[in-house]
């Protein structure tokens, strides 16, 4: 990468330094629960995958000890729309959940004619969601559940930001949306794993990704590509259809997926995103390799990529210059010599290995997974012996920060400040995971806000954004505290 384009790196990591946390990696309660009701009514997916997560078989025997009377008529549902094709099946339950807005009511949040074709098909399961949602308890399995998914958003958060900034730095993007429209990336943790389904519905484009052994920061850029090129494809489609003719030489691609040989559009931005990946860090895939598949203008956007590179243009600007450069002839020329791949290159997701489940807890760790059970049902008092007990059952200082977390937690429920305070200290004393850290910081700062001690507040959170790990919500909860420290100091 040569020395422009790192100084352009440079100032993208100072302009976007929070590239992935104002809520475009999150987790949705609508997504939630549309998940959750399928997997009551029969979606069984690969449910005993090793990738699959434990929560999606907690949240099937709450759902299922919760007896709600809708569940009879969701099976129903269910069966009526059964797809034979598994990943057909999940899209339109996901593409429904998509086009909702948040409970209670999940009302549509298009319009009748911006509804894709398989939500229009899905008529009857609103009244059956907002049943499911009452009848079955929702809201209170969807707290239980934030530890999960605060895990889950602490492995995707720094990779996602940093392929979110690599991507803006190189096409030299300087807004956090584009042209009026929205980027958002939920984490499903109910669906089946290995997962990755895009959607673009009015001005949002959305990217959901299932449980998998290694976060999958590669298909994520991959959509946030699509999302920033896209709208010039099609700005520019008069140009870029004027080389219409070059489709034919994809024809001859065995390999090639069908819509690429019937839409030149699509076929020229896979293309350049195909060539702009080669350029970004930690790609596998050659622009020869990508060629062989069918992706046949690869080589030209490869060739206007250095030219991109040594001039200031943002991609936006540079695209039409860069199209009309595109040579018929010269690609005939190019493109007569390609012996095509007669087989795909396997992409296989990685799969845990050597274990049927995630690796069974130690006696210690279910323990306290009981204790924070008890809390998060509100039973502070039986909690609180739970953690005391973990104390006396094991000496491991993660687990002890766990309990010390929770009695700290209880103690200030209960008004105790003094003996909250006292111990969340112990948590950090006991070399607590990243999630429990920022979060016990971001406690202490509260503590501290309400004592009056603003700078100690304030040092609180800095601490608490600064833990590598911390999820996406402790991050934003960090902020707001640090921006209501602000304005109470000004005050």
């Amino acid at each position: 990468m040569n020395r422009f384009l790192w100084l352009t790196l440079a100032v993208a990591l100072t302009l976007h330094a929070s590239a992935a946390e104002r809520g475009q990696l999150d987790f949705s309660p609508s997504l939630f629960t549309v998940l959750a009701a399928i997997n009551a009514a029969g979606y069984d997916v690969d449910l005993a995958s090793p990738n699959s997560d434990p929560l999606r078989e907690q949240v099937r025997k709450a759902v299922e000890a919760s007896h709600a009377p809708v569940l009879g008529d969701l099976k129903k549902f269910f069966a009526e729309h059964h797809q034979n094709d598994a990943t057909a099946e999940l899209a339109q339950y996901v593409s429904y959940a998509l086009s909702v807005g948040d409970p209670p009511d999940f009302k549509f949040r298009y319009r009748d004619v911006e509804l894709p074709p398989d939500v229009r098909q899905m008529q009857g399961f609103a009244p059956l969601l907002v049943r499911f949602y009452r009848e079955a308890n929702v809201a209170e399995l969807w707290s239980r559940s934030q530890p999960a998914f605060e895990r889950a958003l602490a492995q995707y958060h720094a990779p996602v930001s940093r392929a979110i900034l690599e991507v803006n730095a190189y096409l030299r993007n300087t807004t956090s949306g584009y042209l009026g429209r929205n980027f958002q990336i939920y984490l499903d943790l109910l669906g089946a794993p290995n997962q990755v389904q895009t959607r673009s519905y009015a001005d949002d484009y959305f990217v959901v990704v299932t449980p998998s052994a290694e976060p999958r920061v590669q298909d994520i850029r991959h959509a946030y590509l699509h999302y920033l090129l896209d709208p010039l494809a099609t700005k520019y489609s008069e140009d870029i259809l004027k080389r219409n003719s070059l489709i034919d030489y994809a024809q001859g691609a065995p390999v090639l997926a069908e819509s690429y040989k019937s839409d030149f559009l699509l076929l020229t931005t896979e293309s350049l995103i195909k060539s702009v990946e080669a350029r970004l860090p930690g790609n596998a895939e050659t622009v020869g390799e990508s060629l062989r598949e069918g992706y046949i203008l690869t080589p030209f956007f490869a060739e206007q990529l250095t030219i991109y590179e040594k001039q200031p243009q943002a991609m936006r600007l540079f695209f039409p210059e860069m199209i009309k450069r595109l040579d018929v002839v010269r690609e005939d020329q190019r493109l007569a010599k390609v012996q095509f791949a007669e087989h795909a290159r396997v992409r296989a997701a990685k799969m845990v290995e050597g274990q049927a489940r995630a690796p069974e807890p130690s006696p210690s760790e279910k323990a306290v997974d009981a204790a924070d059970k008890l809390y998060g049902n509100k039973d502070y008092e039986g909690a609180k012996q739970s953690y005391l007990r973990v104390l006396e059952l094991t000496t491991e200082r993660p687990i002890h920060a766990r309990a010390y977390y929770g009695l700290a937690r209880i103690a200030v429920l209960q008004n105790d400040a003094e003996t909250g305070e006292r111990l969340f200290q112990k948590v950090l004393d006991c070399d607590p995971d990243p999630w429990v850290k920022a979060w016990t910081h971001i406690y202490l700062g509260r503590l501290s806000d309400i004592a009056g001690n603003r700078d100690e507040a304030a040092k609180h959170y800095q601490t608490a954004l600064a833990v590598e790990g911390a999820s996406a919500a402790a991050r934003h909860a960090a902020e707001q505290g640090i921006h209501e420290s602000y304005k109470k100091q000004q005050n």
